[in-house]
């Protein structure tokens, strides 16, 4: 791997479906637990929907952080306090203008401001502390700027799906410019009526549980959750690092993806390229695996192309948590993060829950199966929105298996 470009990872705050705590999360994951998808019938208009749902205890936030005070920030909140003795620590260090805010989201507020409207409906006021700027796309990433007491470069990356995922090469971008000397990086979404209806509106919601890749898959669940990250430049000693990113926009349609994939692949190459790896060194792969027809079938042909015919062991993991949009590739690079960590020191890998009728008109793909284990050292998560707009993380553990094995004896 390029240890040139690659960045650490030095620090994970969840609150996910599955969790928010590492163990719980890496156990849940590794289990199958599907605890955390959970019927709902005042989402969608039409029909009640299955959708990954954080159980974690929300609190408001204090008064002096009121105009913030959001559902979606209250998820980002449990992140946040998961990193904050690390990110007080880099203030000290670095100073508040040299710790950088990145987030990807594509919900933000949203809920916030569709319940402010019932009640303006109903009682033509607004509720007390309602602040439409709660539902703007920036909203979460200011408020961890402001959470934090930060002073440095702050953005919110919204491209659909692959929103946090493509958060994560914009810090490597503002680490190697010198921009920053760590980044908070990562992805917050909450279940609302827009996105549970608009998809409804494009006949891509499930009626039950979603199945990736099978042949009788009928569309997504949606999910909600956060997950934060500490990034800072490579040092000999940082276990884990993001040693490849990949981005595309093939802009073949504004909500289908092209067919062969080819912005899919595009994304694949360009992090094995930025990593300095063959796609054989790739030891597991998290697909974006939504279980919407297209992007089943064109995933399944992008990766069989990238990886020659011989992709690596892989699964989809949003039948654990939904398809939490914005959210996505931070929450699922979190699980690749866990994978690598030395809470798995076996190797245990994540069995996708479906009904394994795999679609036979599409190149067969080798899914994770309950109890399968691997030697992980390079593992690759892929994320691929609409437009075109895709991205695909590696990340990489420093020392190989075998050697973290026989140190931690």
């Amino acid at each position: 791997m390029n240890s040139k470009t690659a960045i650490a990872i030095t620090q994970i705050g969840l609150c996910t479906p599955l969790g928010d705590s590492p163990a719980a999360v890496l156990n849940n994951l590794i289990s199958a637990n599907i605890d955390g998808m959970k019927w709902r019938d005042d989402l969608m208009l039409e029909r009640p929907a299955l959708v990954g749902e954080v159980s974690s205890v929300l609190q408001s936030l204090a008064i002096k952080w009121q105009r913030f005070d959001t559902r979606n920030n209250q998820i980002a909140l449990v992140a946040a306090k998961q990193i904050e003795p690390q990110v007080i620590a880099a203030k000290e260090q670095y100073g508040a203008d040299r710790v950088a805010v990145i987030i990807g989201t594509s919900t933000s507020g949203i809920a916030t401001g569709e319940q402010a409207l019932a009640l303006y409906s109903q009682d033509g006021e607004f509720p007390a502390g309602y602040d439409y700027a709660q539902q703007e796309l920036g909203d979460s990433s200011l408020f961890l700027q402001h959470y934090f007491g930060l002073c440095g470069p702050c953005l919110t990356v919204s491209t659909a799906c692959s929103s946090s995922a493509k958060a994560f090469a914009s810090a490597r971008r503002m680490l190697n410019a010198n921009l920053c000397d760590i980044a908070i990086v990562g992805g917050v979404d909450s279940l609302c009526q827009l996105t549970l209806n608009g998809f409804n509106s494009l006949e891509s919601i499930s009626k039950g549980h979603c199945q990736p890749f099978s042949l009788n898959r009928d569309g997504i669940n949606i999910g909600e959750g956060a997950a934060l990250f500490l990034l800072a430049r490579a040092t000999e000693q940082d276990e884990i690092l993001l040693t490849g990113v990949g981005e595309s926009s093939d802009a073949y349609h504004i909500s289908a993806p092209h067919p062969d994939g080819i912005g899919a692949k595009a994304a694949m190459q360009s992090a094995l390229k930025m990593a300095q790896l063959a796609p054989e060194q790739i030891s597991y792969l998290n697909l974006h695996g939504t279980a919407t027809p297209k992007n089943d079938a064109m995933e399944s042909r992008a990766v069989n192309t990238v990886f020659n015919h011989h992709p690596p062991v892989c699964s989809s993991t949003k039948p654990l948590v939904g398809h939490t949009l914005g959210a996505a590739g931070a929450i699922e690079a979190a699980f690749c993060y866990l994978l690598l960590s030395d809470l798995n020191i076996d190797g245990q890998l994540p069995p996708q829950v479906w009904d394994g009728q795999q679609d036979p008109n599409n190149p067969a793909l080798p899914i994770v199966a309950q109890g399968d284990c691997a030697p992980l050292q390079h593992v690759m998560s892929n994320s691929f929105a609409f437009g075109g707009s895709n991205a695909s993380l590696i990340l990489s553990r420093n020392r190989p298996t075998t050697e973290r094995a026989n140190t931690d004896v």
